[in-house]
């Protein structure tokens, strides 16, 4: 292929490719060639999206200077106008651009320090979108992954995307992606590959067929999708909860390193991101780059400040901004409940039979003899019912040879029924605390009461609706046993404030991700884990960012007359306080006792209970963990280095063309133009279109190309809302919100909203600018009327990289003051897009007094425009070029610096792997170096002697 010909294949360009006429989407460089990504702009495509292989297909671009110049004769130059708003639309935001664009416009309150997070996130100078959002529970890593995943979208680089989460989240994830930031994602959780499974042929991979996917991490990580996954390649990949990534041994981190290879931007979420070791960290930030690492493994924080960020609640850019929609939580509750004479009767045993044996030794046998009567106090502490559980279980694995610990276990039993037969202390003291916080059949009152046991969840499901006067469906349980759609329904009906679940009994699996705040403050530890990491997880779920009302954390601990448990169970209240301790005045309670794991912390506490350690010998103050030389220390550099100032909001007319005010005017006329009577029924050529502006909404019967682009949307929206059928769209933020909020109360039967939040991702837009760029015939300019002196042609220009991503784009004016010699022309820069349509007198709607005459005089202007604009561009884009190029330059000098400090080490077997990773991330930077520039001539401007309005 010709170098000039390949030089035009950018995205913005029109191509013809088996004689039919396309728009160019994106472009990227493969070992087969360039591969070029399009949507079908003819008729018998429109529709459609496809790729083509440059070596395979004969991809013929459109040469601009060629371009014919039409007249648009059409009222107010309706035709015209959408034709310039859609091919801004499809014109990807240039990666140099630092300001944001679609996210704040998502439905979601614009909070500064979260704009930080995408700013960070996509700053030119890190080249590719990588980081670790280490934000502590509570702050919206959620809400920055889906700004960080639109603004890429906005830019082209987010067409095929691959969330990763733990599968009780699956839905929570996917509906914030479509109702805020209106980004579909196809949820394969258990149900979601069965449909897959039906639709597709048993040999078709699933990852070619969906550009968005989101799955859980146990889903994924299994075997069977590996080969599939080796040949895709991502624009992003999201893993959450990515702390599960760090043991190189794992199939969550073989997972990890795959998906890290095949995806250009890679966002890691977790409040909780290192277990305190330092090659575990390390090995987070190696697969956001490989050479952020020295060989040798040492974190230094200026080298990975980029590629983190950590903030907490009380951090001083949180705590300004979040206000009254993050209420603060208030002190803890600790209820020391007196045990019953049976739980008493069961505490003296445990205490003198099996932690404390006045004979010296325990009953237990096997290898985790000194284990198994912790195990034994912690399920007794849980529940009488866990106890139970556990007691069975042990007799049910004893083998002949344990006569001595049968007899002990047997002995245990029967104290342990005893104490089922009557009222348990703990559980009566639970009823009155609901009763108290207003849990009733005729309130909207509700709790999540957290206990670890599943023995205990089953036991409080059974007994606290007829207890608490309450219809069986008012309290639901949840485990990790379920399957992962049966936990999503649950946490999505305790959302919605019309369900009639009032307490959700859940055990661990709800601690991580899950937001059960918005029609809930009221958090009871029916049981205390030994753990600050799990006390912090489980608060977080209703002590996050828009909780409107005070949350409030009570801790049941039974107490004994037993001096020994006694003195245990204050231990354990201490470990509530100390959590709250840490909430406020660090913001990392994984800190205070530098294990950074659940279970290296219950270790230390069994160690406390045993009285082998103090309390104090294994929990820091927050004081003492903040001046630790661990990676407290380094995180809080981190969040030294990573703080300043939040850049101001960018004005609205940088980011538009200024030809429509808002998303839902442009939809209107894109609609009208496109239907003879958009109002009309589907059978008379309509959609049924009705906008109602007074209250915020707009509705159409989805024609039949509109309903194949809606079948991505999120099958459950789908099926309540029947999308299909009739789409609503909610057309303002305030409306939109609404909405959204209403979902979740009234007589709502679904979590989705009615009328979605017509946000500028929004699918129907695609389509409506599909429509429009349907107006033109193949390589026609539209001619206009204006306020110009002389006959001008607007231009964009774009230069991109080996990628195919636009790094810079210039809009540019070529005005001829003597339409007989086309040598003579001056060509003008603009700033943006609107600016560029202000100086032509296009930034208001325009009369049009018939269609411009002459137009082959003016087609003789578009080569000259053309060719000067591209001398222009020359030193438009030299700034951006060299800029890119410095980057470029100095990544791979940081490349080859690593890869000679690698070189004497060579011999271990994890550093050849890692010089692998070192390797392929140099053929990705270099591909960043611009390489193609594309101009192309949109409307040409004549003067215009007629009124305006």
């Amino acid at each position: 292929m010709s170098t000039p010909t390949h030089l035009q294949l950018a995205p913005g360009s029109v191509v013809v490719v088996r004689d039919e006429e396309w728009f160019v989407r994106a472009t990227e460089e493969t070992n087969d060639g360039l591969l070029v990504h399009v949507q079908g702009l003819s008729e018998l495509v429109r529709d459609s999206t496809a790729s083509f292989y440059a070596s395979l297909d004969d991809v013929r671009p459109l040469d601009p200077v060629d371009a014919k110049v039409v007249p648009d004769s059409s009222p107010r130059y309706r035709t015209a106008r959408l034709w310039l708003e859609s091919t801004f639309r499809k014109t990807p935001v240039p990666l140099g651009d630092r300001s944001l664009t679609v996210s704040t416009q998502a439905l979601a309150t614009p909070l500064s320090y979260q704009q930080a997070a995408v700013r960070r996130a996509l700053d030119p100078e890190n080249l590719r979108p990588r980081i670790l959002l280490a934000d502590a529970v509570g702050l919206g890593k959620t809400l920055e992954i889906g700004m960080i995943l639109a603004e890429l979208a906005r830019r082209g680089r987010g067409d095929r995307i691959l969330i990763v989460t733990p599968r009780h989240v699956l839905e929570q994830m996917q509906h914030e992606m479509w109702t805020r930031f209106a980004l579909p994602f196809v949820r394969l959780d258990s149900a979601g590959i069965q449909r897959v499974r039906q639709k597709l042929p048993a040999t078709r991979n699933p990852f070619t067929y969906f550009k968005r996917v989101i799955i859980s991490i146990d889903t994924l990580k299994s075997e069977r999708y590996h080969a599939g996954l080796k040949k895709q390649r991502w624009d992003a990949v999201v893993i959450d909860e990515s702390h599960n990534l760090s043991n190189s041994a794992t199939l969550n981190n073989r997972l990890a390193r795959l998906l890290s290879r095949t995806s250009e931007a890679l966002i890691l979420a977790s409040a909780t991101p290192h277990n305190g070791r330092a090659d575990s960290f390390a090995e987070l930030i190696r697969l956001l780059d490989p050479s952020a690492i020295p060989p040798t493994g040492e974190l230094v924080a200026k080298e990975i400040e980029h590629l983190v960020i950590r903030r907490h609640r009380h951090s001083p850019e949180v705590e300004s901004v979040v206000g009254a929609d993050w209420a603060q939580r208030q002190e803890p509750l600790n209820i020391l409940v007196p045990a019953t004479p049976a739980e008493d009767a069961i505490a003296h045993e445990l205490e003198t039979v099996w932690l404390w044996p006045a004979a010296g030794r325990s009953p237990c046998s096997g290898k985790n003899a000194s284990l198994f009567p912790w195990t034994l106090a912690k399920a007794f502490l849980s529940s009488p019912a866990a106890l139970r559980d556990t007691v069975r279980e042990r007799i049910g694995r004893l083998g002949d040879d344990a006569e001595r610990e049968r007899k002990a276990l047997e002995q245990l039993a029967e104290l342990t029924k005893a104490a089922l037969e009557q009222p348990s202390a703990k559980y009566t003291q639970l009823l009155t605390h609901l009763r108290e916080i207003g849990v009733g059949k005729t309130s909207p009152a509700r709790a999540v009461v957290f206990a670890e046991r599943v023995a205990t969840l089953r036991w409080l499901h059974e007994h606290l609706p007829k207890d608490l006067g309450l219809p069986a469906g008012a309290v639901e349980i949840m485990h990790g046993g379920l399957a992962d759609d049966e936990q999503q329904r649950i946490v999505d009906e305790f959302k919605q404030q019309n369900a009639a679940v009032r307490v959700l009994v859940t055990g661990d699996v709800a601690s991580e991700g899950v937001n059960l705040h918005s029609q809930c403050h009221e958090l009871v530890h029916y049981d205390i884990p030994w753990s600050l990491i799990r006390i912090e997880q489980r608060n977080g779920r209703i002590d996050r960012y828009g909780q409107k009302h005070p949350p409030r954390i009570t801790a049941l601990l039974l107490d004994p007359t037993s001096k020994q448990f006694s003195g245990d169970v204050r231990i354990l209240a201490k470990l509530i306080e100390k959590e709250n301790e840490a909430h406020t005045a660090l913001g990392d309670v994984a800190s205070l006792m530098g294990q950074y794991d659940v279970k290296g912390e219950e270790d230390e506490i069994r160690a406390v209970l045993a009285g082998h350690k103090s309390l104090d010998d294994v929990v820091r103050t927050p004081a003492e963990a903040a001046a630790g030389d661990d990676l407290t220390g380094l995180f809080l550099q981190l969040a030294s280095l990573g703080t300043a100032p939040a850049a101001p909001p960018v004005p609205p007319a940088t980011v538009g063309t200024g030809l429509y005010p808002d998303d839902i005017t442009y939809l209107d006329e894109a609609i009208r133009a496109a239907f003879i009577d958009p109002t009309a029924p589907p059978g008379n050529a309509g959609v049924s279109w009705r906008r109602d502006e007074a209250f915020g909404t707009a509705e159409l019967v989805p024609p039949k190309d509109l309903v194949q682009r809606l079948e991505v949307l999120p099958q459950s929206y789908l099926a309540d809302r029947r999308v299909t059928e009739k789409l609503v769209l909610a057309t303002t933020p305030a409306r939109g919100t609404d909405r959204l909020a209403a979902a979740l109360r009234d007589d709502s039967d679904s979590s989705w909203p009615d009328a979605h939040y017509l946000g500028p991702l929004h699918p129907v837009l695609d389509w409506a600018s599909d429509q429009a760029l349907a107006g033109l015939g193949r390589n026609e300019v539209f001619a206009v009327r204006g306020d110009v002196d002389h006959p001008t042609v607007l231009l964009l220009g774009t230069l991109t990289n080996r990628r195919g991503q636009v790094v810079s784009a210039a809009w540019l004016t070529a005005e001829f003051p003597d339409a007989d010699d086309t040598a003579f022309v001056l060509v003008n820069p603009h700033a943006s897009a609107a600016e560029a349509l202000t100086a032509l007198g296009w930034n208001r709607t325009r009369q049009n007094s018939g269609a411009v005459p002459s137009t082959d005089d003016l087609t003789r202007l578009i080569a000259p425009a053309v060719r000067h604009a591209q001398t222009q561009m020359r030193g438009l884009f030299a700034a951006a070029e060299t800029d890119v190029a410095q980057r470029v330059e100095a990544w791979s000098h940081r490349l080859d610096r690593w890869e000679q400090e690698a070189g004497v080490l060579m011999q271990r077997s994890e550093l050849k792997q890692r010089r692998v990773s070192v390797q392929q991330e140099r053929e990705l930077v270099a591909a960043m170096n611009p390489d193609r520039q594309l101009v192309r001539p949109l409307l040409v401007v004549v003067p215009d002697a007629g009124a305006d309005q």
